[in-house]
């Protein structure tokens, strides 16, 4: 066979070989979460569309918590990492698949505040519009709404680790209650009980600084 008729030969190959792995991709997105799970303890490419249908909630998550993009990357990667490695000891109970995620993310997040030995939260303002802002900004009414906003950043990084992560899932990922009780693995009144207590002490630190929160 010539040089170019193995070229030729070559090339029908990887046509065949990606044409065959997309079909594959495409079979494994049809699946269910809960199939698409047991099929990822053996199959590496069915954990692939897990990290695609995942990856971007599990960053935002982070990076709400560490404020660093970089940072956020590193820990986004090192919980599929860790979930790799483990999903085959991983029994489904009921709970989302995520909220096994988000457990492993809070711990390596957790981690990593402890060893920087600080706590620093990015700016939820578009999760915390209950501080009041003016309907037609001006100059002076931007700079006291970004005032406002970082009033209420410090009151939040003083709350204990439970609250702080509440707000973000109930803020941020725009969960429900019953969905948050899945992740931080409470009852959901419990987690009711939660906000409910978190509500009135942001209420009551904001008040001690002059402002207000709906």
């Amino acid at each position: 066979m010539t040089i170019s008729k193995q070229a030729a030969q070559l090339s029908r190959w990887q046509r065949v070989i990606t044409h065959t792995k997309e079909q594959k991709t495409q079979a494994l997105a049809q699946l269910s979460e809960a199939e698409l799970v047991e099929r990822a303890k053996t199959d590496a490419e069915a954990f692939g569309v897990l990290y695609e249908r995942h990856v971007d909630a599990i960053f935002n998550y982070v990076y709400y918590r560490t404020s660093d993009r970089t940072v956020a990357e590193d820990l986004t990667a090192r919980t599929f990492y860790n979930a790799l490695n483990k999903i085959s000891s991983y029994v489904q109970r009921g709970a989302p698949f995520t909220s096994w995620l988000y457990r492993i993310a809070h711990n390596l997040t957790a981690n990593w505040h402890r060893d920087q030995k600080r706590w620093k939260i990015s700016s939820l303002n578009d999760a915390f519009e209950g501080i009041h802002r003016s309907s037609a900004p001006t100059p002076q009414a931007e700079v006291e709404r970004r005032e406002s906003v970082a009033i209420l950043m410090d009151v939040i990084a003083e709350l204990p680790d439970d609250r702080q992560q509440l707000l973000l899932l109930k803020y941020v990922e725009n969960m429900s209650n019953a969905e948050i009780s899945r992740v931080m693995g409470r009852t959901e009144g419990a987690v009711k009980s939660l906000y409910h207590r978190t509500l009135i002490a942001l209420r009551r630190k904001l008040k001690m600084k002059g402002f207000s929160l709906e």
